[in-house]
């Protein structure tokens, strides 16, 4: 019988939380690879084959410090899920829209109530029932939003604010979202015209997959100062949003990786892997990816804001009152699938870099510039979404992000198991009826969908958080519980 595929390379411990893949590795690695996780992960860790992708995303031009890889990670399309490495352009340095991944900036905005979980609980059957009725899920599903192609190429441009300007968003809205929710440098005459279709009616849409909407309880508190600057309190309900760029997004990668075959033949650059193809970030293939990459960027956050607001409105039926009088303000939105240019100390020399996040998230420490005011005193909000029985996780940046990650943590809690293997152990169960003994409302679609994302096909997200929080990258807040969920 064949051995069973994983890993099988060198993992060196570096400290409790971190294994050393050697450059020596394989022939061509530039850089080491650095993986996060606890020794009672490496198991699993090995039984993958996603420690590979981190070593031969070493062999990207410009690389810089290491090829990193997050406690969440997982086999993803040429980088990890989890995965993060920053790119010199001054040194050849590369764009890799595998290191993005299709579904750009897909990302997670939560949203804080003045409602306790004694008043909704009463009603949390009729909210999720609301939620799912008005909100789309899905996949292809159209909303009730609807955009023509000079509106979404102007969409595109501003974020956001293009909403605003419509009122469909609050400048406060945009204050407590990364970047205020919008590139620079976008240019959506990049994205074709069949990415412009596709997300003609998608704006303000769940999408399927692992995408949701979920109604939370502040389940506990760790850290009491930084929770109330961020007007978290016990038993306080909450709304975790995770979506992205949908069909758009997609169509942008799709057309970006068939543009980019033969391109790093044409500058002479040796791949272990074609699925990490790449473009000097100064080239005209590597500037024209980052333009519609970052118009995409700005539709994902328009999308969740759309959805946000339309969550406001089912609130305001379901309870009565404005969603001002339920004090239902943006806590922050941060994006997990982007790369961005950001200054970095690397060997003691500030450089301009592009930091790759793939499925991991920004985590700027006390003081960065680039975080609201409000925040500047704790840290950047991390939202870390779990999978839907157990919980997520609201963490702040911590210094050690800078000297290790190039500001980044972990995203989510990572898939333990694959969509396929995940609905064979669920034949014949009712995952909803599982859920609601949790004292979990879930709504999808269909059977499939559920079974797909069940709890049991994740990690424990409190192990990864346990993780990035003693590695000193981002530090624990408050623990959420969900009891509501759509799912698409």
């Amino acid at each position: 019988m064949p051995a069973k595929p994983g890993y099988r390379g060198p993992l060196e411990k570096v400290s409790d939380w971190c294994w050393r893949i050697p450059k020596s590795y394989k022939p061509g690695m530039r850089v080491d690879g650095l993986i996060y996780a606890s020794a009672e992960m490496l198991d699993q860790l090995r039984a993958d084959l996603a420690p590979d992708q981190v070593a031969n995303v070493a062999f990207l031009p410009g690389i810089q410090q290491a090829s990193l890889a997050m406690p969440d990670i997982h086999w993803g399309y040429g980088f990890t899920i989890g995965g993060v490495c920053a790119t010199d352009p001054d040194e050849g340095g590369v764009i890799s829209p595998g290191g993005v991944g299709y579904d750009i900036n897909c990302g997670v905005r939560m949203v804080r109530t003045n409602l306790t979980y004694r008043q909704v609980k009463p009603r949390l059957t009729e909210l999720i029932d609301e939620l799912f009725n008005r909100i789309p899920t899905g996949v292809g599903k159209s909303g009730k939003y609807r955009f023509s192609p000079k509106e979404l190429r102007e969409l595109m441009a501003q974020g956001p604010a293009y909403l605003r300007e419509r009122g469909l968003a609050t400048e406060r809205d945009l204050h407590f979202t990364e970047a205020h929710g919008c590139l620079d440098g976008a240019e959506p005459d990049n994205v074709s015209d069949r990415a412009v279709e596709r997300g003609s009616d998608q704006c303000g849409t769940l999408g399927s997959g692992n995408h949701f909407l979920e109604v939370q309880t502040v389940d506990a508190i760790f850290d009491g100062e930084a929770a109330e600057v961020m007007g978290l309190e016990k038993d306080m309900v909450c709304v975790m949003i995770h979506s992205g760029s949908r069909g758009l997004g997609y169509q942008v990668c799709d057309d970006a990786l068939r543009q980019l075959r033969g391109v790093p033949e044409k500058y002479g650059i040796e791949l272990p892997d074609r699925q990490l193809a790449c473009a000097p970030v100064n080239s005209p293939e590597g500037v024209h990816y980052l333009g519609a990459m970052r118009a995409a960027a700005n539709f994902a956050w328009c999308n969740r804001q759309l959805l946000m607001w339309q969550a406001r409105e089912v609130f305001e039926r379901v309870f009565g009152g404005t969603w001002q009088d339920l004090q239902m303000e943006l806590l922050y939105d941060v994006a997990h699938n982007i790369a961005k240019f950001e200054r970095h100390q690397i060997n003691g020399v500030e450089k301009g870099v592009w930091v790759h996040r793939k499925g991991a998230t920004r985590a700027f420490p006390p003081g960065h510039p680039e975080i609201p005011p409000l925040y500047q005193g704790i840290g950047q909000p991390v939202i870390i979404p779990g999978d839907m029985g157990r919980a997520s996780w609201i963490l702040v940046g911590q210094p050690g992000s800078m000297l290790q990650t190039f500001g980044t943590t972990c995203h989510g809690a990572g898939r333990a198991m694959s969509r396929t293997a995940a609905v064979k152990p669920a034949a014949g169960r009712r995952i909803d009826k599982e859920l609601l003994a949790r004292g979990v409302v879930a709504r999808a679609p269909n059977w499939k969908g559920l079974a797909e994302e069940q709890p049991q096909a994740y990690k424990n997200v409190d192990e990864v958080v346990e993780v990035v929080h003693h590695a000193g990258l981002s530090k624990k807040v408050a623990r959420m519980r969900p009891i509501g969920v759509i799912k698409g």
